[in-house]
């Protein structure tokens, strides 16, 4: 019989630091401070932050405990430099998978302010125990909770892209079982590929299953085969999409490209897999029909849509009620901003997405002042509800049916709408961070 052994064996911190020293950590060797600063970077980097948070967290815990660091940050793996005292200690890190954790985040960069404030009071042990304490905490909400979140985020996604309450019905049955599903694998440690395929598998299988009953019992029209892709958007890479772009505007090359791989790997395995359920049964990625609403009704359900759809996806990242909430808000104003602009004007789709995520982002910025809140937290998922996953679904899908140009269109459109995405929030920061504004 075959021993299973892990790939990324799991560091010993314990090991990594003095057992008999209790001074403050201020005074500890320059060995304990270095393992202090690459914990607290890698667990930040475990929770979805980019290169530049991370860093940012690295050096301010450093400057407090009188030493410099500087490191080299990827998706996966941190190695970095510790000097002080003439003295110098590289060490490199890496972890075994990533994901979002927004609360986590959170966590830790309160953590780091006060390693920065307590460094000449608590010793490196009492710093490493309050990582311990973050490390292990539980998630806030459960696979049923997190499958109901995906299933509301989903069915409001559904509206917001022109379906009706007959696709939105169903979207909200199918994303509940491919989230339950891949929150069940994801506990066990599946592998990513696998947990992407088996959970969209079941989003899509569970609409085309009901779809297909209600068809026969309630004879509906075959008008809402659409509505599937839907059913699998819960799957949409928001965070390594917009973190990777932020960290290639600020020369983080390697962790802004790999962030983008990861990103791509993930829709293309999503796609494919949405792919190969619809050829199994003859569904096709048809336009929605018209909703034929008035103005106002429109406009009301799309403010109460996309406050739902963001608070969806804000508790499957981990989010606190109160950090969903406030990218709820900011994302019902920023998203029905970007459609209205899309409606009635005529700025090209690029531009209206750019116009909601500067939005997203200013108001990220202005509520973080009295919140306290990381704008990581808040806008991210505020603006996943921007992010083209219909348009990457249909690229992949007519790619497959060989039809290279319709195919190479979507794609080319989805990019560019992430792109600009990213760009907006960029601008954001830029206008409103003098430390991301300099680049030093």
């Amino acid at each position: 019989m075959s021993t299973f052994r892990k790939q990324h064996m799991a560091v010993d911190w314990n090991n990594l630091i003095d057992s008999k020293s209790e001074a403050p950590a201020a005074q500890a060797s320059l060995r304990d401070k270095a393992a202090l600063v690459g914990r607290t970077g890698l667990l930040i980097l475990s929770v979805g932050a980019g290169a530049y948070r991370v860093r940012s967290a690295m050096n301010k815990i450093s400057r407090a405990l009188g030493i410099v660091c500087t490191a080299d940050i990827s998706l996966l793996s941190i190695e970095y430099t510790c000097s002080g005292g003439g003295d110098s200690y590289t060490s490199a890190y890496s972890l075994s998978t990533t994901g979002v954790n927004t609360d986590r985040l959170n966590r830790l960069r309160a953590f780091a302010d006060y390693a920065a404030e307590q460094s000449d009071k608590k010793s490196i042990h009492e710093l490493f125990a309050l990582l311990d304490d973050i490390e292990h905490t539980a998630a806030n909400y459960s696979a049923i909770r997190l499958a109901l979140a995906a299933a509301v985020a989903c069915a409001c996604f559904t509206f917001l892209l022109g379906g009706g309450a007959i696709e939105m019905i169903f979207a909200f049955f199918g994303a509940g079982a491919g989230n339950f599903v891949r929150k069940k694998l994801l506990e066990r440690h599946i592998t990513l590929c696998a947990n992407v395929c088996l959970g969209v598998a079941a989003a899509c299988l569970t609409y085309i299953a009901l779809i297909s009953v209600a068809e026969a019992v309630l004879h509906l029209p075959p008008v809402h085969h659409a509505g599937y892709i839907c059913a699998m958007l819960f799957v949409i890479p928001g965070f390594p999409l917009i973190t990777g772009g932020i960290d290639l505007a600020k020369l983080d090359l390697r962790s802004g490209l790999e962030r983008e791989l990861y990103a791509l790997l993930i829709v293309f395995v999503a796609t494919a897999t949405g792919w190969a359920c619809a050829r199994a049964f003859s569904f096709y990625p048809e336009n929605f029909r018209a909703l034929n609403l008035s103005l106002p009704a429109l406009i009301a359900l799309r403010l109460a849509a996309s406050f739902a759809a963001v608070y969806g996806f804000s508790l499957m990242f981990n989010s606190t009620q109160k950090m969903a909430l406030t990218a709820a808000l900011i994302g019902m104003v920023a998203n029905v901003l970007r459609l209205e602009l899309l409606d009635f004007t005529n700025l090209p789709l690029i531009v209206c997405s750019f116009a909601g995520a500067l939005c997203a982002g200013l108001l990220a910025s202005l509520i973080k002042k009295r919140s306290g809140l990381p704008r990581l937290t808040v806008t991210v998922p505020s603006i996943v509800i921007m992010v083209p996953g219909m348009f990457m679904y249909k690229g992949i899908y007519f790619l497959a049916a060989e039809d290279i140009n319709t195919g190479a269109l979507w794609l080319l459109k989805a990019g560019m709408v992430v792109c600009s995405l990213s760009f907006g929030l960029i601008a954001a920061r830029i206008l409103t961070d003098p430390n991301f504004r300099v680049n030093s």
